[in-house]
């Protein structure tokens, strides 16, 4: 049931996204902008992309490290497959058979990989706010998106510094979840959570060296400046032109909305990257044509290359959930 509430909540959430991006969208210059886009240009920025999931796939390895090293072409599939599986099913359901799958392959604990997955995220979330930052003063924007960088600035900060402390200091973690476990859990079930704890803040040792913190956090800037890149590219497909500038800024606005619930996809969240550029006077309709292009090249490549994965691994989606359910 639980599941159901997230699904139609992210539904509700996506449902009112599209409706404030498309309202009054004329469909006949929607279409007509569809029709004449050269389409040649989602190439260059497809292969721009992948190189992106690649260097994700190094941060990821750089981050397994001290739990184990793991060859870089096979960590790539199963980055792939998480991917995939964050396009079509909700709750971000890809994330858990990323650190189901290595659990199978590598005998890494399901509980330290996901610690990795989180750190990943936390990042990615800095990095899209260094964006919109950095963007802002040459848009003339700021007042505008004042609360937005505070709200996620203090929710992604906060999510760092916390894990920076959890990493720095196990022991005194897992005495405060241990003492705060013998009032929220029942008795029972201490030594089962006591052991998911000591393997997530395993997971965070990459966390613990400065050096490997600066690593992570440049390694995810190329990243998504890369992902900004295939935004430049698919751009030429369509009668209109922004700097790059907008582009990062569209980047880390865009990203930062899909952190909230939403339908599997990103569906809504991501389109609103079409005020993002009806602010810099590109008309809806081109805007929306543009966007939704972007939103069907980044979504389509990786899913079916994932999906490929997935039915190369025979591994079944509903095993893995009854698994990690009874687990």
């Amino acid at each position: 049931m639980s599941n159901r509430w997230r699904l139609a909540v992210g539904v509700l959430i996506s449902a009112v996204f599209l409706f404030w991006a498309l309202n009054g969208l004329h469909l006949d210059t929607f279409w007509d902008a569809l029709q004449t886009a050269n389409y040649g240009w989602l190439l260059p920025g497809i292969v721009v992309y992948f190189v992106a999931v690649w260097a994700r796939t190094w941060r990821w390895h750089y981050m397994l490290r001290p739990l184990k090293v793991i060859p870089l072409r096979e960590l790539f599939p199963v980055v792939c497959i998480g991917y995939a599986g964050n396009n079509i099913y909700p709750a971000r359901l890809g994330e858990v058979l990323r650190a189901y799958i290595l659990k199978r392959e590598a005998s890494i604990p399901i509980s330290a990989n996901l610690a990795t997955v989180v750190v990943e995220r936390i990042f990615d979330g800095l990095v899209m706010l260094a964006f919109v930052v950095f963007a802002l003063p040459f848009t003339q924007l700021g007042d505008r998106y004042n609360t937005f960088v505070l709200l996620f600035s203090g929710l992604f900060l906060g999510a760092l510094i916390v894990f920076l402390l959890l990493a720095a200091r196990p022991a005194w973690a897992e005495w405060v979840v241990g003492r705060v476990l013998r009032w929220l859990v029942p008795q029972r079930f201490h030594q089962r959570t006591s052991e998911l704890v000591s393997r997530f803040l395993e997971g965070l040792a990459s966390l613990r060296s400065g050096r490997d913190v600066l690593m992570i956090f440049f390694t995810s800037v190329l990243i998504w400046l890369l992902e900004t890149l295939k935004y430049w590219f698919v751009m030429h497909a369509f009668p209109f032109e922004v700097s790059f500038v907008v582009l990062m800024l569209m980047n880390g606005i865009v990203n930062l909305m899909t952190s909230l619930p939403a339908a599997p996809g990103y569906i809504g969240t991501f389109e609103s990257g079409i005020k993002v550029l009806e602010n810099f006077g590109v008309p809806q309709a081109l805007a929306a044509s543009y966007t939704l292009v972007l939103h069907a090249a980044l979504w389509l490549p990786i899913t079916l290359l994932g999906l490929y994965y997935l039915w190369r691994s025979h591994l079944s989606v509903k095993e893995a959930q009854a698994e990690l359910a009874g687990s």
